[in-house]
């Protein structure tokens, strides 16, 4: 990989992105003999976001990459189209998008022009600029909606029924790739990426707000920890992050232009459980109560997809347990308040 160009560049995935990608450079190179030789790959990473990373000056310093920070929105199609043109990049990792289904509910014009405008502008700019590239489209299990035990695991070849204003410009996201790869040519590989989680991801995500109220009940000396919580029955596919970037690093190297693949640790978990196994790590008991405000107008009862594809196709294995997760989070968690004191 040489030029590589992140949308969504200040966001929980892409920090992952990098680092994999970093240290990934240092192995190939120990593994070629090279370590330390200036015959290395060298690597410009070029990060599109409307403002910089938290912590930046800080936290984004990988000795194997060059990066360079432009604060755009992807919705300025002709600065947009500035910046792929001079870039030139050989590979695009679209993460750019307004991820929270809850919210959708609250802004759907705003959910929709966010995820599929932009994203239409970034295919349009590569379109028009006659770059040779290849694009990761990452969408979204939500995508599948509503769903029954019967379909279970969830394959690519599943019917959608988009059941949110997000899953709904997702699925929109997904129809423009087709186009664009059948009509016009693109390069363009697809995920339906399901539920990720891991350290630095924000809490207005149900399991990272789940470690933050427990740790700040724990800080305020509580052993029994009251939660306020959506509806707890919900199945989730969770995948650890770290894992979900090996796999879009794998699919931008290794997938089929044009095809489709579940991002997905293929294991279904209730938010009660993933509740419990966090006290329970913790040291602590939780006393959870429902939050009218956080049940959405339609959710998705089960979603647990099927990796067959792209383990088969790629070679990628997922390589966190739940439970390690988890315990990361809560260590990331902790320092975090140690930081804060």
């Amino acid at each position: 990989m040489k030029r590589i160009l992140i949308t969504g560049f200040s966001g929980f995935v892409s920090y992952y992105f990098l680092d994999y990608l970093n240290s990934s450079v240092s192995a190939h190179a120990a593994h070629e003999g090279n370590e330390g030789s200036e015959e290395r790959e060298e690597i410009e990473v070029l990060g599109i976001d409307v403002q910089l990373p938290p912590h930046y000056a800080d936290d984004y310093h990988f000795e194997n990459i060059k990066i360079r920070f432009l604060a755009l929105n992807l919705l300025d199609f002709s600065a947009l189209k500035i910046a792929v043109t001079s870039f030139a990049p050989h590979y695009i990792l679209h993460l750019a998008s307004l991820s929270s289904v809850g919210a959708s509910w609250k802004d759907p014009v705003n959910c929709f022009m966010n995820n599929t405008n932009i994203f239409l502008n970034l295919v349009e700019s590569v379109r028009e600029s006659g770059i040779s590239c290849r694009i990761l489209s990452v969408g979204s299990s939500e995508e599948y909606g509503n769903v029954t035990q019967n379909d279970i695991p969830l394959t690519e070849q599943k019917q959608l029924h988009p059941g949110s204003p997000y899953a709904i410009a997702r699925v929109s996201q997904e129809m423009l790739s087709q186009c664009y790869v059948a009509s016009m040519g693109l390069d363009i590989v697809l995920t339906r990426s399901f539920n990720h989680i891991g350290p630095r991801q924000k809490d207005i995500f149900v399991v990272p707000s789940f470690v933050r109220q427990i740790l700040d009940g724990i800080a305020a000396g509580k052993q029994t920890v009251a939660l306020s919580t959506g509806n707890l029955a919900i199945v989730r596919d969770f995948l650890d992050v770290r894992d979900v970037v090996r796999a879009y690093h794998a699919l931008l190297l290794n997938g089929k232009k044009g095809e489709l693949y579940n991002v997905c640790s293929g294991n279904g978990h209730t938010l009660q459980h993933i509740l419990e196994t966090i006290a329970e790590l913790a040291g602590v008991t939780v006393s959870p109560s429902v939050d009218p405000g956080k049940i959405r107008p339609s959710d998705n009862m089960i979603i647990i997809g099927d990796n067959t594809k792209l383990r088969t196709e790629t070679g990628w294995e997922p390589a966190y347990t739940l439970r390690q997760t988890l315990e990361d989070m809560l260590r990331y968690g902790r320092e975090q308040q140690r930081v804060q004191k």
